[in-house]
């Protein structure tokens, strides 16, 4: 999802599952390799039901806010599904105006089969495009940490400022110094 990083835009993802075709190893997207998210990711796509993604950008972020632009994010993609459910199982908190019934799972991604699919499709996505991302700035080294806090990135924007794919309205107490430091 990217809820926590510097860069990069908030990915939600929504799947429904198919009670028939079983996908061994769904778990938390963060626990998992790369390699091991992808081959998922791929196998998820191919045997789910419906599954989608919604994107919102820094500039929506820094609108919403991070809370906000996740609960939007993760509303889009459950309604983007075709067929709409029944039901949702919800990754945390509840999400206002969601038309369908749901529950929140606190940890959802580590206790819900269908939470754990969507992190990894949108976590493997939102990989890819902060790969597209590094290929446009290499500056920044958002193929290594995928846009969050390291000490690499922080390095990269105390030298370069922030580029346009920087959220404005998040950054660790080190960077307020340099929030008026805008690198294009």
């Amino acid at each position: 999802m990217g809820r926590g990083c510097l860069a990069g835009p908030v990915v939600a993802g929504a799947v429904i599952l198919h009670p028939a075709r079983h996908i061994p190893g769904l778990a938390d997207s963060k626990v998992l390799r790369a390699a091991a998210r992808e081959s998922l990711a791929e196998e998820i796509r191919a045997k789910a039901v419906a599954w989608s993604l919604a994107v919102l950008d820094p500039a929506e972020i820094d609108r919403l806010n991070i809370h906000r632009a996740s609960l939007t994010a993760m509303r889009q993609a459950a309604m983007s599904l075709v067929p709409l459910p029944g039901f949702v199982f919800v990754d945390g908190f509840p999400l206002p105006g969601l038309p369908v019934a749901q529950r929140s799972v606190i940890h959802g991604d580590a206790k819900v089969a269908a939470i754990a699919a969507a992190s990894i499709v949108a976590k493997v996505a939102r990989d890819a495009m902060m790969l597209d991302l590094h290929h446009a700035d290499p500056r920044y080294g958002f193929e290594r940490h995928k846009g969050y806090a390291t000490a690499e990135h922080l390095a990269a924007v105390a030298r370069y400022g922030y580029s346009p794919a920087h959220r404005r309205t998040f950054r660790p107490p080190t960077l307020f110094d340099l929030s008026d430091t805008i690198a294009d």
